[in-house]
């Protein structure tokens, strides 16, 4: 791409013309061209380093030849401009992770009861309706060994995985075909469940999200969560199943802080469950065994889709969803049916 290209580029995006390209000139002027699959890196690389300020032309031209350079594109060193390692690097926490004030008790503890959702029960019937008796039975009895958690807001981190629209609404869910709707169902609860999660203790403990290079238009947050987060809330790109890729995505550079901060867990939730957050609780467990980080995953907030709740020949006659459970658990993460949240004393 020529500077000439590279102009044409950014006059496109710029939408209010004044030489800076918004998060909101972008996202809008992405969906109105119809920026699909193809673009979505590069949609998901602006969309991040616009986060703490607009985009000037030369800085744009600068990013797209760095990504041009780089082998690994839009997922190398350009990641490394992000607000993740300038926070981390200067020993400030992400404005949203809000990792400093995981410490302090609360000033106002919020009036409502906290409380949220087991899941496996509204799943449950789910199952039982659409994927048989046998799927909805042969996932609760999954669950019966499982714990309940009882654990302090001031010794997790969260991660919730790609709680996108795409899931549930948009791309990936059309993908599947005329079955879309009814398949997803299992995820959509699952973000419900984050949904009440989050506007209970969002701000009060270390927050942190993936998202996936979607096409524009389900790109976003899930419809239940993006009124609850913050305008200029980190996320982690992650274009396969596993958090850990790209490396240079902040996702390492954060738990380490986390660690440093004196958080010794990380809770995994989102979707989906047999395969982004399998790989990637598997896969961090196993890099940061050596640091004494535990990995949790709590079943109430994550989701697959429904077929996975079925038995499969593929898995020898369990389901997908029970042998990521088993996989998970033979590799050290410790998988619970929820996690009940104390509030720091």
């Amino acid at each position: 791409m020529n500077d000439q290209a590279v102009g044409k580029l950014f006059a496109s995006l710029d939408l209010d013309k004044d030489d800076f390209l918004s998060r909101s000139d972008l996202n809008n002027s992405a969906q109105s061209l119809g920026w699909s699959w193809q673009a979505g890196p590069l949609l998901a690389v602006l969309d991040l380093l616009s986060i703490p300020k607009p985009i000037s032309r030369p800085e744009f031209a600068e990013i797209i030849q760095q990504i041009r350079r780089d082998p690994l594109g839009p997922y190398g060193n350009i990641l490394l401009r992000s607000l993740h390692f300038e926070e981390v690097t200067s020993g400030r926490s992400a404005p949203t992770s809000d990792i400093s004030a995981i410490k302090q008790i609360q000033t106002e503890i919020r009036k409502e009861k906290a409380h949220v959702s087991p899941g496996y029960e509204s799943l449950y019937q789910k199952l039982k309706k659409t994927a048989g008796t046998n799927a909805a039975l042969q996932y609760r009895a999954l669950l019966e060994p499982l714990e309940i958690a009882d654990i302090s807001l001031s010794e997790v981190a969260m991660l919730i995985i790609d709680p996108q629209r795409s899931f549930t609404e948009g791309a990936w869910m059309q993908s599947i075909g005329y079955e879309g709707e009814q398949d997803v169902a299992p995820i959509r609860l699952a973000f419900d469940n984050c949904a009440a999660f989050l506007k209970r203790y969002y701000g009060s403990m270390a927050i942190m999200f993936t998202r996936c290079p979607f096409p524009a238009d389900s790109y976003g947050w899930a419809q239940q969560i993006e009124n609850i987060l913050n305008s200029d809330q980190l996320y982690f790109i992650k274009p396969g199943n596993s958090v850990l890729f790209p490396p240079t995505n902040g996702f390492a550079q954060w738990v380490e802080y986390c660690l440093e901060s004196g958080i010794d867990t990380l809770a995994m939730a989102g979707c989906t469950l047999n395969s982004c957050v399998r790989v990637s609780a598997i896969e961090t467990a196993r890099k940061f065994q050596n640091q004494n980080l535990k990995v949790m995953v709590d079943l109430s907030l994550c989701g697959a889709r429904m077929r996975n709740y079925n038995a499969s020949p593929e898995v020898i006659g369990r389901s997908a969803v029970a042998s990521a459970v088993n996989q998970m658990r033979a590799a050290g993460v410790n998988v619970v049916r929820r996690i009940k949240w104390r509030e720091p004393c």
